[in-house]
């Protein structure tokens, strides 16, 4: 996939604790997405909540959502809303209110990021903990906007490894899995 910078897309506005320490970080990682012409859509009305937690805590989300009794990295939610099949991303969908007020904000879905186990896989990997966060990130991000690696054909792998390599990271978070 060739990668081509513009002028930056529309992204989505993070919602985020004021006093994390990844936030600045994670408002330049997304403006740097934005200038890349892979993720398409107007999210200049959306935004995208960014929510850290430890592992005991990252156990009970994945337990009571995924069924699953284990710790992981990251978890998406996305809206019931497939972004990618949504007709009003792709068109000139008009989010102004009737009454001509402020467009209200659509929120896409929360990507829960497990800090304890990024600490251990930026040791592991040897890069640093930002690193880490930023491609759980984007690993999770791309779920919001309905990719799904375990059902696809290769689409997210393909694309989370153009984003990782586009910003200068190293491998994807499914690269990194399947290769091990």
């Amino acid at each position: 996939m060739q990668t081509r910078y513009t002028e930056s897309s529309p992204m989505p506005r993070l919602d985020i604790d004021e006093n994390s320490p990844y936030k600045n970080e994670l408002e330049k990682l997304l403006l740097e997405l934005g200038k890349l012409e892979l993720i398409k859509g107007d999210f200049s009305h959306c935004s995208l909540e960014v929510v850290f937690v430890d592992s005991k805590t990252m156990r009970e989300i994945n337990r009571t959502h995924r069924g699953r009794d284990s710790t992981t990295d990251v978890l998406s939610f996305p809206l019931e809303c497939d972004f990618m099949a949504c007709d009003f991303m792709d068109s000139d969908f008009d989010f102004s209110p009737l009454d001509g007020t402020t467009p209200f904000e659509r929120l896409l879905g929360s990507i829960v990021i497990n800090t304890e186990l990024a600490k251990t896989m930026s040791e592991s990997y040897n890069h640093t903990l930002i690193d880490e966060i930023s491609l759980l990130f984007i690993h999770g991000f791309l779920h919001i906007l309905g990719f799904d690696h375990e059902v696809d054909n290769g689409e997210q792998r393909a694309l989370e490894q153009c984003i990782v390599e586009s910003i200068g990271l190293k491998q994807s978070l499914i690269v990194r899995v399947q290769e091990s």
